[in-house]
């Protein structure tokens, strides 16, 4: 059964270090979809649909990232799920 979790990543170091692809690699490796997006404030967003499983990997990962990141908090909420939905895409930074 899918979940749909929203995230919001506040850093230290999130933008510029590769964050958005290396949470895109580890969602298409994991068979997760949604989207991810770096925000003003240091801040990076997205919403992340699969198995439970699959979601608690997503989780663990973005709260440490890639080698270069410094996660300082990381919020999650539940949210309904999207039918049809097939990819993991990183979208434009809203400034």
């Amino acid at each position: 059964m899918s979940r749909r979790i929203s995230f919001r990543i506040h850093g230290g170091i999130v933008q510029g270090v590769f964050f958005r692809k290396h949470t895109q690699a580890r969602a298409q490796e994991w068979g997760v979809t949604g989207w991810i997006q770096n925000v003003a404030g240091e801040k990076i967003e997205g919403e992340a649909q699969g198995n439970e499983s699959a979601l608690q990997k997503m989780v663990k990962e973005i709260k440490t990232g890639p080698p270069n990141a410094i996660v300082v908090k990381v919020e999650t909420e539940d949210i309904p799920v999207v039918e049809g939905e097939k990819e993991f895409v990183v979208k434009r930074t809203v400034r």
